[in-house]
């Protein structure tokens, strides 16, 4: 392969594989004129037979370090989210037509890409996939030690407490309610919880520690209701918010905007569209139903009249949604001004 035949070169859509990858180049005319299969290790050689271009790929694993990777070797790489890649595919679903829809994609001036991660963004956000797996799996041992028990007549009340305080109990002093075999079931799930719980603790303590040292997170901790591990996981995705326009263009991609189908010139809004990180969209709302938790801490906010007003007219779950939009844009305000947030009242308050 020359680089010569490739002068006209314009878009490159790259498939990601876990072995394998994809590759349909597209010249000034919109010719096809590059369409190959290689390697992942033959990823550097091959594009270095190539003219810098614009390369496209959908964002999936291992994106940002092949973006990453290019961009290093003068390419202008676009990681393209993959529900506006499916306008473009062509036909049947194959890796080819992929490559395809995504070297078209990667032309369009007006389409929104996802912002290229830094190795420090990734393994904070390893961070959180790994805290939530752990919480998830301590859940899920929780429950099966409940079913156990309930299945041996034995009930404990709801709540994370009431079966930590109560299980050593239960299989100290019950133990004629239940066979042995069973009590070291139970007794082998306690060991899992407890592990896991150490898993959870040193995960979160790491994640705190990130919070501490990070500038970004400690302004966005000055927003109520966000804590390290909000803040961390907004940075980990979004980094400075620079892929945004505006604090309306982050709620939005967090899915916590209404779903609109409008035609005749009538606006017609439905549930929020939950789209983007639901992990993300997870903690915002938890934020705003622990600041909903505390009526009288609301005068204390700048958003304080907002939310007694809100509160009058709308249900209670409708409202930590609203709240959650709003705490989301003041996020993403916080992050692309570098102030903290209310500076203005803060800056008032040290002058006097």
């Amino acid at each position: 392969m020359a680089k010569n035949d490739f002068d006209e070169l314009m878009s490159v859509g790259v498939d990601i594989g876990k072995d394998v990858f994809h590759l349909v180049g597209f010249n000034k005319e919109g010719q096809l004129v590059l369409r190959k299969k290689i390697k992942r290790m033959a990823l550097v050689a091959t594009f270095e037979e190539l003219p810098h271009c614009i390369v496209g790929m959908e964002a999936c694993l291992s994106a940002h370090f092949v973006s990453r990777t290019l961009r290093r070797m003068g390419f202008e790489p676009r990681i393209i989210p993959a529900i506006y890649v499916k306008p473009f595919n062509k036909g049947q679903k194959n890796d080819y037509n992929d490559a395809e829809a995504i070297a078209e994609a990667a032309l369009r001036p007006n389409l929104k890409t996802v912002s290229e991660k830094t190795q420090e963004q990734l393994d904070l956000q390893a961070l959180h996939r790994v805290r939530s797996r752990l919480v998830s799996r301590r859940t899920a041992t929780m429950n099966q030690i409940r079913a156990f028990l309930i299945e041996q007549g034995i009930t404990v009340r709801k709540s994370v407490a009431a079966l930590r305080t109560s299980l050593q109990a239960i299989l100290d002093n019950r133990d004629d309610e239940m066979s042995l075999r069973m009590r070291k079931l139970i007794l082998g799930l306690q060991q899992d919880w407890i592990w896991i719980d150490k898993r959870i603790e040193m995960t979160t303590s790491e994640i705190e520690s990130v919070s501490k040292s990070e500038a970004s997170c400690q302004r966005l901790m000055t927003i109520p209701g966000i804590g390290p591990i909000i803040s961390t996981a907004v940075v980990a995705a979004v980094g400075t918010g620079e892929a945004y326009d505006r604090g309306r263009d982050f709620a939005a991609w967090l899915g916590l905007v209404p779903r609109q189908h409008s035609t005749g010139g009538r606006t017609i809004l439905g549930r929020i569209t939950k789209r983007g990180s639901r992990y993300l969209r997870m903690l915002f709302v938890q934020a705003a139903q622990v600041i909903m938790m505390r009526p009288k801490n609301w005068h204390k906010f700048s958003f304080g009249a907002w939310l007694e007003a809100a509160s009058t007219r709308m249900q209670h779950n409708k409202l930590g949604v609203a709240l959650a939009n709003k705490l989301a844009r003041i996020a993403w305000s916080v992050l692309n001004s570098g102030k903290y947030f209310d500076w203005k009242e803060k800056e008032l308050a040290t002058a006097i």
